[in-house]
């Protein structure tokens, strides 16, 4: 055996097909749904409530792509909060100034 045989070359091991991403997208997809509909926001605090909806997800999709997926969900939310604080506050101020 030499050091480039292989019954597989690595790309085709690795590579990750259109439908695998559509797959865990709809995977995750169904997860946050069921998150959303119990005000979770951090993935994993949902106790046994989305469990087989958490089994799809972390079956189709790759561990780093769970982990960013996840991080993104916390961000975006606190994101919403921010941006609801600042246009509250522009309100505020649009009122004390009077401006429309």
């Amino acid at each position: 055996m030499g050091w480039f045989s292989s019954s597989k070359k690595p790309e085709e091991e690795n590579t990750t097909t259109r439908q695998n991403r559509q797959q865990c997208w709809t995977a995750r997809d169904a997860y946050f749904t069921c998150l959303d509909d119990r005000n979770v926001v951090k993935a994993g605090e949902e106790g046994n409530a989305c469990s087989t909806e958490k089994k799809a997800y972390e079956a189709n999709c790759a561990k780093s792509w769970i982990e960013y997926f996840n991080q993104r969900r916390v961000i975006a939310d606190a994101q919403k909060d921010r941006l609801a604080r600042a246009a509250a506050q522009h309100e505020e101020w649009k009122a004390k100034s009077g401006k429309s």
